[in-house]
C-alpha cells in the first residue's frame, strides 16, 4: 500500500527525534483515510511499532544514546500494562464511539500540557526537574503500559512527553521512550493475536498495511533520529503538542456530533 508506506514515512520522520514511534498519529490515519475496522486499529498500530521501531533504535544505539537505566525501567513498568490494556481494548471497548472519545481524552489534553510546557519559561518548572523516583517511574510506566495496549501506542508517546515535561532532557528520554515502545509493541501484537483466537470480531492485525506503514516507519524513524541533533528541539515539541491537540479536538468533535 503506497498510502501506508507514505503515511508510515512521514509522521515517524517527524516524531521519532522526540521518541515517539508516529503511531499516536497513524491511528486516526487508519480510522478516517483507510477505513481499517475497530478493534483491528490497535494492533495494527502495534504491529507499526513493531516494524518501524529498528529504524530509530539502531541509529540511537549507534550514537551511544541507548546508554543507561532509563529504558530498562520503562520496559519493565510498560510490558505487564500493555497485555492489561489489549484485554481491555478487545472485551469493554470494542465500539468506536468510545474508542474515539478515548482518542479526544488522552490527545487533547496531552497536546495541550506538552506546548503548555514548552513554552513555560524556565523558571516556572519544577525546582526539581528531571528527578523522578525509581518506583515512580516504574508505576507510571506501568499506567502508560496500560494506556498503550487500549490505544495501540505502545506506551512510548505518552512517556516520552510526561518525562520531557518534568525537565528530562529528550536526548535522554527519546530513545529510552522508543525502547519501551518497540519491547511493549511485540508483547502488544502478540496478546492481541491470541485473543483474536477466542474473540469475535477484527480483534487480529491488518497485516499488509501494518506491515506497509511500518517499513515506512522504519526508513522514517531511521531519518528522524539521525536528524534529531540538528534540529530544534522546542519547535519539535510544539509541533508534537499541536499535532496531538489537533487530533485530540477533532475526535472530540465527531463524538459529539
Amino acid at each position: 500500500m503506497p498510502g501506508g508506506l507514505a503515511a508510515g514515512l512521514l509522521i515517524a520522520t517527524v516524531t521519532a527525534p522526540v521518541g515517539v514511534s508516529g503511531a499516536v498519529f497513524l491511528l486516526p490515519v487508519q480510522l478516517s483515510v483507510f477505513g481499517v475496522p475497530n478493534p483491528a486499529v490497535t494492533p495494527t498500530n502495534l504491529l507499526f511499532n513493531v516494524v518501524a521501531g529498528p529504524g530509530a533504535l539502531w541509529r540511537y544505539r549507534h550514537d551511544g544514546a541507548l546508554r543507561g537505566g532509563l529504558a530498562r525501567r520503562l520496559v519493565l513498568g510498560t510490558l505487564p500494562g500493555v497485555v492489561v490494556g489489549a484485554a481491555i481494548r478487545v472485551f469493554a471497548l470494542p465500539g468506536p464511539d468510545l474508542f474515539r472519545l478515548l482518542i479526544a481524552i488522552l490527545l487533547l489534553p496531552l497536546g495541550l500540557w506538552l506546548c503548555l510546557r514548552t513554552l513555560a519559561p524556565a523558571r516556572h518548572r519544577p525546582p526539581h526537574a528531571g528527578e523522578v523516583p525509581p518506583r515512580t517511574l516504574t508505576g507510571l510506566a506501568m499506567v502508560v503500559g496500560v494506556v498503550g495496549g487500549i490505544y495501540g501506542i505502545g506506551g512510548g508517546s505518552l512517556l516520552g512527553p510526561i518525562l520531557v515535561g518534568r525537565g528530562l532532557p529528550v536526548a535522554l528520554v527519546a530513545p529510552a521512550a522508543l525502547a519501551a515502545t518497540f519491547a511493549t509493541s511485540i508483547v502488544g501484537a502478540a496478546a492481541y493475536t491470541l485473543l483474536s483466537l477466542v474473540s469475535t470480531g477484527d480483534v487480529a492485525p491488518d497485516w499488509w498495511f501494518g506491515l506497509a506503514c511500518g517499513t515506512g516507519g522504519l526508513i522514517g524513524g531511521y531519518l528522524g533520529a539521525r536528524l534529531q541533533p540538528r534540529l530544534p528541539e522546542r519547535a519539535l515539541r510544539l509541533l508534537l503538542g499541536t499535532l496531538a491537540a489537533s487530533v485530540g479536538a477533532l475526535y472530540a468533535g465527531q463524538t459529539l456530533n
